[in-house]
């Protein structure tokens, strides 16, 4: 690990500031990406900015159709969070699915979306959820936000603040898990809306997608029949040692009739 100056930020306000003073800082909320990364060398930040300690990016509010998870909520307070299972059960269910339980007591969602790993779990959830990520500067939708592998289009100077996501009348989230790691090789987010559908598929490619054409099916027809001639374009899916593209595209298709089947 290389050298590096330490700050506890006690508001957002202290956290832009010291970004602004700093030559090349990172931000540090709960730490399961950041203090790998440092301790293997991979990074070498002039600055690390602790926010863990700013309470108000810890709250998860209901109102006018959507809910505002708080940046610093960990897996464990948005899967235990008796707003989120009795509004969105699928998100819920996914961060259940999060690594182990020390992970899901100390990881974020702000962490984790900013982070935008392509196997990560919530990318998937705030594009099917017609999500919003909210920042100390401005607010993104989600469908512009994950840009590629590892890359979003947050400034360096922005910090999320918050997550909004729309509540679907259901939603449900399959996922087949990396033995090793836990990650999804594949995981499906699907939400039903009143007179829409939204489905996102995050760890098949280099970054979390919509399958807009199948939406546009199902929303006119939500019926696992119509999966017999649905072909999985696998053209960019990821071909690695823990699945090839073909297996990865094959599961891909398991989980969205089991997806279908459930919100049926």
């Amino acid at each position: 690990m290389y050298n590096f100056r330490y700050h506890k930020a006690e508001t957002i306000e202290t956290a832009r500031s010291l970004i602004e003073q700093s030559d090349d800082p990172k931000i540090l909320a709960g730490g399961h990406t950041l203090i790998p990364t440092l301790k293997q060398r991979l990074a070498q930040p002039s600055d690390i900015i602790d926010i863990s300690s700013i309470d108000e990016l810890k709250m998860i509010t209901v109102g006018d159709g959507f809910i505002t998870i708080g940046a610093l909520c960990t897996h464990s307070d948005i899967s235990n969070s008796p707003d989120i299972k009795k509004n969105i059960t699928g998100l819920a269910d996914l961060a259940k699915q999060i690594g182990d339980p020390q992970v899901r007591h100390k990881g974020t969602i702000g962490g984790s979306v900013a982070n935008a790993d392509p196997a990560a779990d919530y990318p998937a959830a705030v594009l099917a959820l017609d999500g919003e990520i909210i920042t100390s500067t401005e607010n993104h939708k989600a469908t512009n936000f994950f840009v590629d592998m590892f890359e979003t289009s947050l400034d360096s100077d922005e910090i999320i603040t918050g997550i909004r996501v729309k509540i679907p009348k259901s939603s449900t989230y399959k996922k087949f898990r990396n033995p090793a790691s836990g990650y999804a090789m594949v995981g499906v987010f699907m939400a039903r809306y009143e007179d829409d559908v939204k489905i996102a598929v995050t760890g098949a490619s280099s970054s979390a997608y919509r399958m807009l054409d199948l939406e546009s099916s199902l929303k006119s027809n939500f019926n696992n029949d119509i999966m017999a001639d649905l072909a999985i374009d696998i053209t960019n899916f990821n071909d690695d040692i823990h699945a090839s593209a073909k297996y990865r595209g094959t599961i891909l298709k398991v989980l969205l009739e089991e997806a279908i089947l459930e919100l049926k």
